[in-house]
């Protein structure tokens, strides 16, 4: 084993423990890794920037681009509600959610589809007295299962796809990922209607707050001057609040917790109270001597709604106290109360660091709505306007020139590339978007840690770390037949990808595989395609894909939720695409 192959061990191993911490971003640990790898020399500075030029993050970006203008446009809002919107019986509506997102799916990106459906499918849920809980991990999964079926379905299938191009590999074909794909869409919706009835029962989020208190914490000050000042807790009649419970009270640097009957208020005290959402007009009594932060009562005067969000995989917000986002003043917006599923939070609201997931309960002003249009921030957990704000027929000439453009490159008439580029510059003909905004409808950090992670899977083959790891495989494992190897790709790629990032599980394992397969002197296609279903089947945790995690807050989900459901289908995913890559190939 060379210093480079140790070197390149050494820097993978600690971006995978870093990424399984959560404590660095995904995009800068990987920035740190490239820039090891550049410094050792075993990266050149062209082959670190080399992914960024790779045609197939354009394709990515350009889908990005388009899949925001469909969401925006508001018209798969409005087709949704007309076909599915007065479905009474749960087996049905199931099914038609299902086979109305999975298509859509394997040719757009899977979060704006999420972000669409979840208000819907909340709102259906408590209409027809149902648990939420029990529709919106199969509107994650189906998705997931959907955007395998092509190429273009998901990003991690493009990744792969541009590592097979800068090995000198013949491009994959739009269908090439179809038998695995569209097999496992039919086994994984099959199942889920079979066994959703497993997950668990837990009420709305809204419905909840109104029976029962919740972990949403309200920070509240004494007005100056008020008659409670220098009275006890019990004399304050905060004791006896009908929806509200005091948790503790921060006096300066100091919080005394759990809070006696007899302590005394004074004038600078901030009180944390853990309430439901109508808990408000409590504190807002003006008896009580009590006062939101000036935050909120200045959007208060705007005549607000409250309004729930919940916190997005790559949210600039993520690691920052509440305090430090200027909420107010970029969303016209106060955040009043925050729930993390099953934690107790402490401290002021403002002092709490924002983690992917959360769910904010917050006081929106009238402009709320049209600043947060273009924020990838955050999720918006609630039906808003259904009427399409763009022509339906424009936005389905350019959801026909999307296909269009997947037909002819199938078909070998026309690069993908060309036609999804073509069909960009139609919809900004069509002003179905300005040309300035079309960077607000792109995820900068996914485009970063895609480019990184092409350099990653360059510098695994550099450095001859693929093909060692291939050797030590084929040592000791050149005894079991093709299908059991794969079966292994598929196990290894899924557990990085579930708890990592599928981006880096794919940068890690596709130079392995390619070299196992070179090694093993044998067709190199399915063992480079059970890597990509074994990083896209991303089923077992809510961390690992970012529809899971965007489901993760309003569901009420445990952590084991998902490994209980999803472990199952991901045993069939690896069974199935294992058996039918074997029997296609071999």
């Amino acid at each position: 084993m060379g210093f480079s192959v140790i070197i390149t061990l050494c820097v993978v191993a600690a971006l995978v423990a870093a990424l399984y911490s959560g404590k660095i971003r995904t995009a800068y640990a990987f920035l740190l890794a490239i820039g090891v790898l550049v410094l050792f020399k075993i990266l050149s500075p062209a082959e670190a920037l080399s992914g960024f030029a790779n045609e197939q993050l354009a394709i990515i970006i350009i889908l990005l681009i388009i899949s925001d203008i469909i969401r925006k446009s508001k018209v798969l809002s409005y087709l949704f509600n007309k076909a599915i919107g007065d479905t009474s019986g749960e087996i049905k509506f199931l099914t038609k959610l299902m086979l109305f997102v999975a298509p859509l799916s394997a040719f757009f990106n899977n979060t704006p589809l999420v972000a669409i459906f979840m208000p819907f499918v909340r709102n259906w849920a408590v209409e027809h007295k149902k648990y939420p809980s029990q529709y919106l991990i199969p509107l994650s999964y189906a998705t997931i299962l959907g955007g395998a079926v092509t190429l273009v379905g998901t990003s991690t299938h493009l990744i792969v796809n541009g590592l097979v191009t800068e090995n000198n590999l013949p491009s994959l074909s739009i269908f090439d990922f179809t038998p695995v794909g569209l097999a496992m869409l039919v086994l994984g919706l099959i199942y889920i209607l079979i066994f959703y009835k497993t997950l668990p029962k837990n009420p709305d989020v809204l419905e909840d707050f109104n029976k029962q208190n919740r972990n949403f914490f309200i920070e509240a000050n004494i007005k100056e001057n008020a008659f409670i000042i220098g009275k006890s807790i019990e004399e304050a009649s905060l004791r006896n609040l009908k929806s509200l419970f005091l948790v503790e009270i921060i006096r300066k640097d100091k919080i005394i917790s759990p809070v006696s009957p007899n302590e005394i208020l004074e004038q600078e005290d901030v009180l944390i109270f853990t309430g439901n959402t109508q808990s408000f007009d409590d504190l807002l009594d003006a008896n009580l001597g009590l006062t939101l932060p000036k935050a909120a009562r200045d959007i208060i005067t705007e005549n607000a709604n409250i309004v729930e969000v919940v916190v997005s995989y790559n949210s600039w917000m993520i690691g920052k106290k509440i305090k430090e986002t200027d909420f107010r003043g970029k969303y016209d917006g106060a955040i009043i109360a925050v729930h993390r599923n099953g934690e107790k939070l402490s401290g002021k609201i403002g002092d709490i660091i924002i983690q992917p997931g959360d769910v904010l309960l917050v006081l929106a002003g009238k402009d709320f709505y049209k600043r947060t249009e273009n924020n990838q921030a955050f999720y918006i957990l609630s039906v808003q306007q259904n009427t399409p704000t763009t022509s339906v027929g424009k936005v389905l000439l350019v959801f026909g020139l999307v296909l269009t453009s997947i037909i002819l490159s199938a078909v070998n008439l026309l690069p993908l590339f060309t036609g999804l580029l073509i069909t960009l510059i139609v919809a900004i003909s069509l002003q179905l978007v300005p040309f300035n905004e079309i960077r607000k409808g792109l995820d900068f950090n996914l485009i970063f840690i895609i480019a990184l992670g092409l350099a990653l899977g360059r510098a695994m083959e550099n450095s001859g770390t693929a093909e060692f790891i291939s050797q030590v495989i084929h040592t000791y494992f050149s005894n079991l037949p093709v299908i059991s190897l794969l079966m292994i790709l598929f196990l290894c790629t899924n557990l990085l990808a579930s708890y990592i990032t599928n981006s880096a599980a794919v940068a890690i394992m596709f130079p392995i595989a390619l070299a196992l397969s070179k090694t093993l002197g044998i067709n190199y296609l399915p063992f480079v395609l059970i890597i990509s279903f074994g990083a896209a089947a991303n089923f077992i945790t809510p961390i690992g894909y970012q529809t899971n995690l965007m489901v993760y807050g309003p569901g009420r989900y445990k952590f084991n939720d998902y490994l209980k459901f999803g472990l199952p289908l991901t045993i069939i995913y690896m069974l199935a695409a294992s058996f039918i890559l074997y029997a296609m190939y071999f």
